[in-house]
């Protein structure tokens, strides 16, 4: 593949996505977009932010190379003010409406916001992290309301998406991703509950995750897959 990829989310897993994209992929000019990093092809931009992506777009309107690959791995888990709710007394409608801003309406926005970039006469690859506890059918514990809602409207959304692109744009694929449980800050608070061999490396949930996007085809677009390439269930 030849051109530009973006991968949109500077937090551990993006960052690592960018370097290991930027080793394996030599033709791909692979920019790292995000409020701050100091990955040497860095673009600014916060995704929940309207005018960020009118400069974000400018930016790719004004590269040389041709848009083949974009990764959101932007996502909230848990802030200063914003956790996973254990119980239905523990929802707050602020905190619903933080965890939607960035789980789910802000990566179908980024999609919007590149759709006029994409090419119709070469292959073109959109991939998002969403997480399995977005997937309705494998919910077996509950809890986590806000987070798990905001990723099953994530997945919706992009579902939706793929069968609209699979009509305009016939070598687009667009694929929902499980990274898994990785070691990173989104993460952390958490990792106490995780077995221990259960609990991934950046390293190693992005070699998988790039695996799986480079192996999807159009005829695949739409699915919701793990990192493990087991098709979960909505």
């Amino acid at each position: 593949m030849k051109g530009l990829a973006l991968v949109v989310g500077s937090g551990g897993i993006g960052t690592q996505l960018a370097t290991d994209l930027r080793k394996s992929e030599k033709e791909l000019d692979v920019v790292l977009c995000g409020r701050k990093s100091k990955f040497s092809s860095f673009w600014e931009l916060d995704i929940e932010d309207s005018q960020s992506l009118l400069q974000f777009k400018s930016k790719i309107l004004n590269h040389s190379s041709k848009l083949r690959l974009v990764v959101n791995a932007t996502g909230r888990l848990h802030s200063e003010t914003l956790k996973p709710e254990k119980r239905l007394q523990h929802l707050n409608k602020k905190n619903m409406m933080e965890s939607f801003s960035i789980n789910a309406f802000s990566p179908i926005l980024l999609a919007k916001a590149i759709e006029e970039f994409i090419p119709k006469d070469s292959d073109f690859n959109f991939a998002s992290i969403s997480a399995r506890v977005g997937s309705i059918g494998d919910n077996q514990t509950g809890g986590w309301y806000s987070y798990r809602a905001a990723k099953s409207a994530q997945n919706q959304f992009f579902k939706s998406l793929s069968i609209e692109w699979a009509r305009r744009f016939p070598k687009a694929t667009i694929t929902l991703l499980h990274p898994g449980t990785v070691d990173t800050d989104l993460s952390r608070p958490f990792h106490k509950f995780v077995p221990e061999h259960k609990l991934f490396s950046k390293e190693k949930s992005s070699q998988l995750l790039i695996n799986i996007i480079k192996n999807q085809s159009p005829e695949s677009t739409g699915k919701f897959i793990a990192w493990d390439s087991s098709e979960i269930p909505w």
